[in-house]
C-alpha cells in the first residue's frame, strides 16, 4: 500500500518525503486556503517536491466549469489527478476527462455503489472517506473492502484511495481491507512513526551508551 499526504503546507510535504516513504499527494480548497497562498502556486510548488500523483480539486459543481478548470489544473504539471466530486456531473466529467487521458479523483465516496459508478466512468482514483463514515456510525472501512474485492474480482484498474484517515488505526485497517493508497494528515504520519517501547529504548541505549569505557 501507499501513502500519500492529506496536506496543502510544502514545510510538511518536503519534511515527509525526506523519509522515503511518500508517494503522492492530496489537497483541497480547504487544505490551501490555511496557507494563505494562491491555489496554483501552492500547486506548481508541491509538484516541485513530489516525485508521485498530486491530487488538485476543481471548485465547480457544474460540468461545463468542472471541465475548464480540470483542464486548467492538469496543465499544471503531468503529475496532476484533478480531484472531481461524486455527483452527475461529476461523473459526467470523469467521463470526459478521462477520454481526454486526464487523471481522476473522484472524492466525496460514501458507498460502494458510487466507487463502483466512478470506476466505470473511468476514474483513475476513487476516494472513499472512511473517517465521516465512522463520525456517523457507518463502519467507513467496509466501503474500502467492498471496493477492493468488487475491483479485484472484475479487473478494474481504478484504484482506491482511503480518505478521511483520522488515526494510524485507520491506515492499519486500510491496508487489511486492500486500499492501494492511504492518504494521511501529517500529524497521522507522524504518529506512525512512534512507538512507546521504541522511544523508551531509544533513551536507554543513549543513557547506556554515555557510560560505555573509552578506549
Amino acid at each position: 500500500m501507499k501513502i500519500f499526504l492529506d496536506t496543502a503546507n510544502v514545510d510538511e510535504i518536503r519534511r515527509a518525503n525526506s523519509w522515503g516513504v511518500l508517494s503522492g499527494v492530496t489537497t483541497n480548497p480547504s487544505l490551501v486556503l490555511k496557507e494563505k497562498r494562491s491555489y496554483e502556486e501552492v500547486i506548481k510548488e508541491i509538484a516541485s517536491i513530489v516525485d508521485g500523483s498530486i491530487s488538485a480539486e476543481v471548485i465547480s459543481s457544474q460540468y461545463d466549469e468542472m471541465i475548464k478548470e480540470a483542464h486548467r489544473l492538469a496543465s499544471l504539471s503531468d503529475k496532476i489527478a484533478v480531484k472531481i466530486p461524486m455527483s452527475e456531473e461529476g461523473l459526467r466529467a470523469t467521463h470526459a476527462l478521462s477520454r481526454d487521458g486526464i487523471k481522476v479523483n473522484v472524492t466525496l465516496i460514501f458507498s460502494f455503489n458510487q466507487a463502483l459508478l466512478a470506476a466505470l466512468a473511468g476514474a483513475t482514483y476513487v476516494s472513499p472517506f472512511v473517517g465521516r463514515l465512522d463520525d456517523i456510525g457507518n463502519p467507513g472501512m467496509d466501503v474500502v473492502r467492498t471496493s477492493a474485492e468488487v475491483f479485484r474480482s472484475y479487473g478494474f484498474r481504478t484504484e482506491i484511495i482511503a480518505a478521511s484517515i483520522r488515526h494510524p488505526v485507520h491506515v492499519m485497517e486500510a491496508a487489511m481491507a486492500g486500499a492501494h493508497i492511504a492518504t494521511v494528515p501529517f500529524k497521522v504520519l507522524e504518529q506512525m512513526l512512534h512507538h512507546p517501547l521504541t522511544d523508551i529504548g531509544i533513551k536507554r541505549f543513549e543513557e547506556d551508551s554515555r557510560h560505555i569505557p573509552k578506549s
